[in-house]
């Protein structure tokens, strides 16, 4: 997943703008899996004075103050279920008493479950809810159509700003990844604006890249079937595909293998 980017420095207490409808603020949590660290959104027309905000990341007090600072919090919504998203939910409902959304009622401090196809309208923009399973069952992008003449995706973890995601086999699947990626596809060259990494152009050829990686890795997995024998271990086709990952995301590498053996074996 590493690669180089453009995400700003950590210890940047401001918020970067992203688009014309969006901002954002890096939080301090960099690791082997979310790169820098989470990109935290805050969606608004310029001058409303009222925002959502995407994904409040972990619960560090000073970053959570920023993106409360950014106006009225109208709504909070969540990509995902994974924790360098959500930790921080309940305490930024708290400070700001506005309803925390997610496809999970867990996950949900104060406010209703989100749905497939839902339309929001907050500081002055429409959001539009996608259900993109893949990465996990629960995964959505927020679809903003009237940001910049292509319009924006926040695409959480189901696209990344640099390098590929990981499905998180057994819940995430990759035939729902490979037909969310097809629903983005759709949306034409809209701004991608990715979780981890740097904001990118052109979310349909992103997605056509993701796209071909996926099928190069199913067909490593059918070399090493073949060369190891039809019935080897998540562990054996990982050792033979990913010879050279590194160990502190080997376990990354067998969920990926999981996810692939049983899309080929399904």
């Amino acid at each position: 997943m590493a690669a180089s980017g453009n995400s700003p420095s950590p210890k940047d207490s401001s918020l970067q703008r992203s688009s014309g409808l969006t901002r954002f603020r890096l939080a301090p949590n960099p690791g082997p899996m979310s790169l820098d660290g989470t990109n935290s959104y805050v969606i608004g027309l310029p001058g409303s004075g009222h925002v959502a905000v995407v994904d409040p990341g972990p619960e560090d007090e000073g970053h959570l103050a920023v993106l409360a600072s950014a106006g009225v919090v109208d709504v909070v919504l969540i990509t995902h279920r994974h924790a360098d998203h959500t930790e921080a939910s309940a305490r930024f409902h708290e400070l700001t008493g506005a309803p925390v959304r997610a496809v999970l009622p867990e996950h949900c401090h104060g406010g209703e479950p989100l749905t497939d196809g839902e339309v929001l309208m907050t500081g002055g923009v429409e959001i539009r809810v996608l259900a993109t399973p893949g990465h996990t069952s629960d995964s959505v992008c927020f679809h903003l159509p009237d940001d910049g003449p292509s319009g924006s995706v926040l695409t959480g973890d189901t696209i990344l700003g640099r390098g590929t995601t990981v499905l998180d086999y057994p819940d995430g699947r990759l035939g729902d990844y490979l037909a969310s990626l097809d629903k983005l596809e759709a949306l034409g060259g809209a701004t991608l604006l990715p979780a981890h990494g740097p904001v990118l152009t052109a979310l349909d050829a992103k997605c056509r890249e993701y796209r071909d990686h996926r099928q190069q890795r199913l067909e490593q997995i059918r070399g090493a079937l073949e060369q190891v024998g039809g019935d080897a271990s998540i562990a054996q086709v990982t050792d033979v595909v990913y010879a050279d990952v590194d160990p502190s995301v080997r376990w990354a590498a067998e969920t990926s293998v999981a996810a692939q053996l049983d899309y080929l074996r399904s």
